[in-house]
């Protein structure tokens, strides 16, 4: 069905030719497959659209999962504010499919006669852009691909194939957000056990399994969390009695008698039948951040909870940084490696943001009522030549910018510089702070020779720095391989013959902030 003018429906208007959604003056961003959903089921309002349809029309002759479908169909939620359970908008017809339930209406100068299709009309409270010179909401950008293949890996959890996969990326890459964008959409669409530790910096030996026990604590509190705190009494009591909050006195006391001299062994056995029994139940997904902080005796269990070989309908995330895995020789890497020899694991490795992509977040972010576009295009290409693409560092240097009033917003209008390059570079106070964490962790050595290769610029020689430090090439060679192995600060760029014939490496800052 094709439709020169918009279709709308509530406060909303597809624009068909232009491919948009708008409410109001106000473009709602959706990506483009996304959108193509919402057109589908719009153009069939109040029917029940099968999935297999919605496949044969918009992923014709190609092999997808329902993962694809189900991050679009939660994406048009989110940009809707639709929920699941209490559907306003796009209602999931069990084991059939969707149906979209406003009322829509083809404009008169296409069609004569608007069609009504449903017996809801629904109000939807316009959100604002931003609020003054606040901090900007965070939107989630460059990352379609990285959420559709978690959910391609949901897929599998959800027919009984348990899958552990370790996102990863420097600090600031967007694994936190990332993984919350995830859980977000995944609320709306499944009835399961949600789970989230959270290991921490620990000095000295540690709590063991401390972010399992906290990701445990939270579900044994969630509305189901009777029947859980039921399942870990019945198969894995040593788990439950390190959790006495949950029990009554009596009850612990019981316990403790029960599981007095219980070993590690006996502990991870009953985990690992536990979490068969309780998602024959209902899927399991346990989200562990920052493992690269984490304990022993928690990456035992999670290769145990890898290897075993009964269906589960289980998926683990776990979050880390590999440069603290390496330059730390965490037990982490020899885990994984291991895993993924055997097919176990699968690592989703976070890249950097292009230039493209921190315009789009600029775009949604200011684009909006802003004076201009050549300006804006402007502002996002200094600030990805400032910041590389880490979506931390561009959010808090926009942060910065807001703060120091050079982008401001009036009437709802956001006002960028007229010239954005003058903008004095600075490195906002929050990264300073990060950066300086990083630093302390260098050895004199490699301090002093990065803080000579800076003066020299972004790309520097070994050659030169080992002059200007009068020591030999090789030994600066050393410092510089070692941080670049380990993925900071520097990264290797080639060599480069000296006119005396000296043959030197060339290294390059990861960050122009570096």
């Amino acid at each position: 069905m094709e439709h020169p003018q918009p279709l709308t429906f509530d406060r909303y208007r597809l624009d068909l030719p232009n491919e948009q959604l708008w409410q109001g003056n106000q473009v709602i961003p959706l990506p483009s497959k996304a959108l193509a959903v919402l057109r589908y089921l719009v153009e069939h309002a109040g029917q029940v659209v099968t999935k297999a349809e919605l496949f044969d029309a918009l992923w014709p002759g190609t092999v997808v999962s329902d993962g694809a479908l189900t991050f679009c169909i939660v994406e048009i939620r989110k940009a809707l504010g639709d929920n699941a359970k209490t559907p306003r908008f796009i209602e999931t017809v069990h084991r059939r499919g969707y149906r979209f339930l406003p009322t829509v209406t083809i404009p008169p100068a296409v069609n004569s006669q608007s069609s009504v299709v449903s017996s809801d009309t629904v109000k939807k409270t316009p959100q604002p852009l931003g609020t003054g010179n606040r901090r900007l909401t965070t939107r989630l950008v460059g990352r379609e691909t990285d959420l559709t293949q978690i959910h391609n890996w949901l897929s599998k959890a959800l027919h009984g194939e348990r899958q552990m996969v370790f996102v990863t990326g420097e600090p600031g890459i967007g694994k936190t957000t990332l993984v919350e964008a995830f859980l977000a959409r995944l609320a709306d669409e499944h009835e399961l056990w949600l789970g989230r530790g959270q290991c921490i910096e620990q000095y000295g030996p540690g709590e063991p399994y401390m972010p399992i026990l906290e990701a445990l604590g939270r579900l044994c509190r969630q509305p189901a969390g009777d029947r859980l705190i039921e399942l870990l009494h019945q198969h894995a009591p040593t788990w439950l009695v390190q959790l006495p909050a949950l029990l009554t006195t009596p009850a612990l006391d019981a316990l403790q008698r029960k599981t007095q001299g219980a070993t590690r062994e006996r502990m991870l056995r009953e985990l690992g039948e536990a979490v068969e029994v309780l998602t024959a139940e209902r899927p399991l997904v346990l989200v562990l951040e920052d493992l690269h902080w984490s304990d022993a005796s928690t990456l035992e269990l999670l290769a145990l909870l890898a290897r075993r070989r009964e269906p589960a309908r289980l998926l683990v995330i776990g979050t880390y940084r590999p440069v603290d895995v390496i330059g730390q020789e965490h037990p982490l890497r020899a885990v994984k490696q291991e895993l993924q020899l055997h097919g176990l694991c699968t690592e989703l490795p976070l890249r950097l943001l292009s230039e493209t992509q921190v315009a789009e977040y600029l775009e949604q972010q200011v684009g909006v009522g802003v004076h201009g576009h050549a300006p804006l295009q402007t502002l996002a290409k200094m600030i990805y030549r400032r910041t590389d693409g880490n979506p931390l560092f561009m959010v808090t240097t926009v942060d910065d910018l807001i703060g120091q009033q050079i982008l401001i917003q009036r009437e709802g209008q956001w006002i960028l510089p007229d010239d954005p390059t003058a903008i004095e570079p600075r490195v906002p106070d929050t990264l300073h702070q990060l950066m300086e964490r990083q630093i302390e962790r260098l050895s004199a050595e490699e301090r002093r020779a990065l803080e000579v290769a800076s003066v020299a610029g972004i790309e520097f020689s070994a050659a030169s720095v080992a002059a200007a430090l009068a020591t030999e090439v090789e030994a600066v060679e050393e410092w510089c391989g070692r941080l670049a192995h380990q993925g900071r600060f520097v990264r290797a760029s080639g060599t480069t013959e000296w006119p005396d014939g000296t043959v030197a490496t060339r290294y390059s800052f990861l960050h122009a902030l570096y």
